[in-house]
């Protein structure tokens, strides 16, 4: 059961078909590093205190636990 309405679903679904492969693809590039960006920006906001070297160290340690392992 699908609670959540996605009343432009198959809006979405027409457009990704028109597309190329290499546009979908860079398109998927360009929503995974948005994606990066939005994570760095709300660590910024959680710890915006720690220096540049801790943050980084706190920014790898995050970023490894979401690496797919299944590879």
């Amino acid at each position: 059961m699908n609670i959540k309405q996605r009343p432009n679903h198959k809006i979405y679904i027409q457009v990704l078909r028109q597309m190329s492969p290499e546009k979908r693809l860079l398109k998927a590039f360009e929503l995974s590093e948005f994606t990066r960006q939005l994570f760095i920006h709300g660590l910024h906001k959680r710890f915006p205190q720690l220096p540049d070297e801790e943050f980084r160290k706190i920014l790898m340690e995050r970023l490894n636990k979401c690496h797919n392992r299944n590879y």
